[in-house]
């Protein structure tokens, strides 16, 4: 393993790898209507929240009517139960949470009851996974079609029975592909897209990966690059449905059902340290990392079966406008509303909102700290490391903070919201929090 420099060590047990833990203007509209690029039935289901950052993986949801400040005592609490250690954020459908913890040393799928709490099943996958930056599993399992698929830390994909957590196949991914485990452990959540299961593995010949969802068997692989942190995202961009994964080296666009590379942009950062998800802004895609590297806007124009990569515009290195750490930025009328750090994961870190069209900051809320965002109803809905909940409104004129409560520990997981509620946790408890407005 690849050591770190000392001095970046500045959250010794709060892990960089917590970092796994995962659209006014007129060129643009379609983005802001199609949010990643994908118009689905499910984009307009308040009732689930499937896999990472949501229903179309932009950490965006259609929910209205919540809150926009807390009484005295603090926000309702529905529950909160005992969780387990580990990075893995929340997935929900069908009344039913799913997540990963560390338990008795084993890396175990758990199951809630999303209005109670009460557990369903538990499911141990592998054995525990440890390194130096943190316990636990780093990916957030995905639902689909009655399974849920969970990728553990040292990078073993698993697909179990959503309603009795009974494992269906499994496959030691890095393992069987010859390749090795991430630096800071294996932090894909699986994307599931026509009956296809794909997870970044950094394998030789195998970057990107993918099964058939119902038996396991092998659909296609593709690339040489190392894995990195990010998830692949399904989005439409260049005109074009597509899977776009951030590896550890590049951004590139893929074809869903054989894995046929598009483009490829290269984007190598220290310590492969491309953590954030791609999103559409428009029909462009919009990458961006920490480690003081910085954001770029992509225009992908059509060449043959293929595309070349043009940038709208970039910006990199020490001065960048935008360089998100281990959060995915979220677009919102033309606006990205992101995590600056400052650094090399630094303990600095800024609030920022960016024109998405032009990568011009247009407000900065400095040092506001570390932590992770979904959007709904015009807020930004954020927990931050420290475990506060913050509210904060989604406008370009001003940082305008509206709440701020303690609800967790430490925490880098990113949030899910269901029906009007907040699903959050830490490496101890698992909580659900009512932003219901009062009628």
């Amino acid at each position: 393993m690849r050591s770190r420099p000392t001095s970046t060590f500045v959250f010794a047990r709060t892990p960089i790898t917590d970092l796994f833990a995962r659209a006014a203007f007129a060129s643009v509209v379609a983005g802001a209507v199609l949010a990643q690029g994908i118009l689905s039935a499910a984009e307009t289901d308040v009732k689930n929240w499937p896999q990472f950052l949501g229903p179309t993986r932009n950490g965006q949801s259609t929910d209205k009517n919540l809150v926009d400040s807390f009484p005295k005592a603090g926000p309702k609490i529905v529950w909160r139960v005992p969780g387990g250690e580990g990075m893995s954020g929340i997935a929900l459908e069908g009344g039913i949470a799913i997540t990963l913890v560390q338990r008795d040393g084993k890396q175990t799928a758990l199951a809630l009851d999303a209005a109670t709490g009460k557990e369903r099943w538990s499911q141990p996958i592998t054995a525990g996974y440890d390194n130096s930056m943190g316990t636990g599993p780093r990916g957030t399992p995905t639902i689909a079609a009655g399974s849920v698929y969970a990728f553990s830390g040292e990078g073993v994909l698993a697909a179990l029975e959503q309603s009795t957590g009974k494992i269906r196949w499994q496959h030691d991914v890095v393992r069987e592909l010859h390749g090795e485990v991430a630096d800071y452990g294996m932090a894909c959540s699986p994307l599931v897209v026509d009956g296809i299961v794909m997870v970044t593995a950094g394998a030789p010949g195998g970057t990107v990966v993918a099964y058939q969802a119902d038996s396991g068997k092998l659909a296609w692989k593709l690339g040489n690059d190392t894995a990195g942190y990010s998830s692949p995202a399904l989005l439409h961009v260049g005109g074009q449905t597509q899977i776009v994964v951030f590896t550890g080296n590049a951004a590139i666009g893929l074809e869903p059902s054989e894995g046929k590379q598009l483009w490829r942009y290269p984007y190598k950062t220290n310590f492969d340290c491309n953590i954030a998800t791609p999103i559409a802004v428009g029909d462009d895609v919009f990458i961006s990392a920490g480690e003081n590297h910085g954001s770029a806007l992509l225009k992908l124009n059509k060449a043959g079966s293929t595309f070349d990569v043009q940038e709208v515009w970039t910006s990199f290195g020490p001065k960048s406008v935008l360089r998100n750490e281990w959060q995915t930025s979220l677009l919102h009328n033309g606006y990205l509303y992101g995590f600056d750090n400052i650094g090399g994961a630094g303990p600095i870190t800024n609030l920022t909102c960016v024109n998405a069209k032009t990568g011009e900051r247009v407000w900065q809320q400095a040092k506001f700290g570390k932590g992770n965002a979904i959007l709904a109803d015009g807020k930004l809905y954020i927990i931050t490391i420290k475990g506060e909940l913050v509210i904060v409104r989604a406008i370009p004129e001003k940082f305008d903070e509206l709440a701020r409560a303690k609800v967790l520990d430490t925490t880098r997981q990113a949030p899910a919201l269901v029906d009007g509620h907040l699903y959050l946790r830490d490496s101890d408890d698992i909580v659900c929090v009512d932003i219901r407005a009062a009628k």
